[in-house]
């Protein structure tokens, strides 16, 4: 028999949450499924979010898996083309690129067919990540706009704080100057921008983490009617009675304070779960509340069962999904729902 773990995926909700997406900016969509869509599975993922008007990832090898699987829609190269080698294949299948360094520029030189890329041009308005400073947008711009390799151009940027009290106003003052010259397309608003910031929408939007049914803007966060997709799942594969004073897992990092029920449940951190969440993580045990106890192992993680007298082997154990928020758990470990969602490993099987 199979370790009892598995991550459902409702692909339903995917779509409900493309929806949500598109009432609330009225742009076109680009959907961001890069990192095996946000853990979810790249082919499944795009196949529920068919409805997008773009997909957005990262490697181009991905990017060929949707072609060939028969996505007809923009394709967006996030990071754009790495070596000259990147522009024939990346040519041949019509992926959009993102440009975002002088390098990038010089590389299109190679390219192998007249007007056949669609870029991207992103601007650094004060993420400091990736993408032309401002002073160097206008010379960029003219370059690109003359050369022969180029179909069509749209400006974009990225947001450091939409998600935060500072908000994007400072970054979309910068753009909208750098922009004001231009007559092309923009994009914009990531998931927590999007719902937050109608200003940002302009013609594309990027919705990443709220097409997986997570709010960008963490536990607290407005829900804006989003469903999870992932539900991580488990069972009870061992029940202990463990007396006032015994300790729980390696270096005994939980002790009990009185006589109490604890159970073994088949995830740990090789599964994906994370080894930081401390004692008090939010579990459901058959539905009803409960929390970890001592340090997360590789293949298992123990759970209070004090108040829950009816769990045994067996019982079901969600780490987090339905009835659990994803954000709720990541608050409680120290971390962000990007990172457990994108961190479930391999060895669990995914479940549609």
């Amino acid at each position: 028999m199979p370790r009892p773990i598995q991550a459902r995926i409702d692909l339903s909700a995917l779509e409900h949450n493309l929806q949500a997406a598109r009432r609330a900016s009225g742009a076109r969509i680009m959907a961001v499924i890069k990192a095996a869509a946000y853990g979810h599975g790249l082919l499944p993922a795009a196949e529920a979010l068919g409805a997008a008007d773009g997909f957005a990832l990262l490697d181009l090898r991905d990017a060929i898996k949707l072609r060939d699987a028969g996505f007809r829609q923009t394709i967006l190269l996030l990071e754009g083309f790495f070596t000259p080698d990147d522009l024939p294949p990346s040519v041949a299948h019509d992926f959009a690129c993102v440009i975002h360094n002088a390098q990038q520029l010089a590389m299109l030189d190679s390219c192998p067919r007249r007007s056949a890329l669609q870029v991207w041009l992103k601007i650094n308005t004060g993420m400091n990540r990736l993408g032309f400073a401002p002073r160097d947008v206008p010379a960029a711009m003219e370059k690109l706009k003359r050369h022969t390799a180029v179909r069509d151009i749209t400006l974009m940027t990225h947001f450091s704080h939409a998600d935060e009290a500072a908000g994007v106003a400072a970054q979309l003052e910068v753009f909208d100057a750098l922009a004001a010259p231009y007559r092309t397309a923009r994009s914009l608003a990531n998931s927590a921008a999007l719902l937050r910031y109608p200003a940002t929408h302009a013609d594309w939007v990027r919705p990443g983490i709220m097409l997986y049914g997570a709010s960008p803007f963490g536990p607290g966060g407005q829900p804006f009617g989003l469903k999870p997709a992932m539900t991580l799942q488990s069972r009870i594969i061992s029940v202990r009675e463990i007396a006032a004073g015994e300790c729980i897992g390696y270096s005994g990092t939980f002790c009990a304070p009185a006589p109490m029920r604890a159970g073994v449940v088949a995830c740990g951190y090789a599964d994906g779960y994370p080894r930081h969440a401390p004692t008090g993580t939010p579990v459901l045990v058959e539905g009803q509340r409960s929390k970890t106890l001592g340090r997360v192992s590789m293949d298992m993680l123990s759970v209070d069962l004090s108040a829950l007298p009816d769990a045994c082997v067996g019982s079901s154990v969600t780490l987090w999904g339905e009835g659990l928020p994803v954000e709720e758990v990541a608050q409680a470990a120290g971390t962000i729902s990007y990172e457990l969602l994108c961190a479930v490993s391999g060895r669990v099987p995914l479940v549609y």
